[in-house]
């Protein structure tokens, strides 16, 4: 596997993407690598998984890889990267991502009404017993602390009860 980096002045390093090279300072693309998104791209398009689409085009990566590739924007649109494949076959792959990822239950999406967070209180009173070991000095401490769980207005308890 293949791994290249680029550095310009006051830039942090970062990968360049398969199918391009660094040519006088500038991101230029790779024909042979080229051929191979292509090709990648149309394989997934026409039905195969992630791992046999590479292998269809004669690129060895993992499949998560090869997702990642499927999503990156910088195929078809980016200021230092020309472009390797039109915009509408990248859409029809996002689509295609999508669509597959619902048929697996793999989409996960908040419904709007779901609560997002719950809001905590805590309580305790200072200790009135001192013990020469931590352990049992942490576990009476412990057992003073109080919390409640406060939602649409009900006060749920636990730990000792709530005041």
């Amino acid at each position: 596997m293949r791994v290249e980096l680029k550095r310009k002045a006051g830039e942090m390093m970062s990968h360049i993407p398969f199918g391009y090279t660094i040519q006088n300072g500038r991101a230029v693309v790779n024909e042979e690598e080229a051929v191979k998104i292509e090709k990648l791209f149309e394989a997934y398009l026409s039905g195969l998984s992630l791992s046999e689409a590479a292998q269809k085009a004669g690129i060895k990566r993992y499949h998560t890889s090869v997702a990642r590739m499927l999503a990156d924007k910088r195929y078809v649109e980016d200021k230092f990267y020309p472009p390797i494949i039109s915009k509408d076959t990248f859409e029809k792959a996002q689509l295609e991502r999508r669509k597959r990822a619902e048929a697996l239950g793999r989409i996960f999406e908040h419904k709007g009404n779901e609560k997002k967070c719950m809001n905590f209180r805590f309580y305790a009173s200072m200790p009135d017993k001192l013990y020469d070991d931590l352990f049992q000095q942490a576990e009476y401490a412990y057992s003073l602390i109080r919390s409640e769980v406060i939602s649409d207005g009900n006060q749920e308890c636990y730990g000792n009860s709530c005041p």
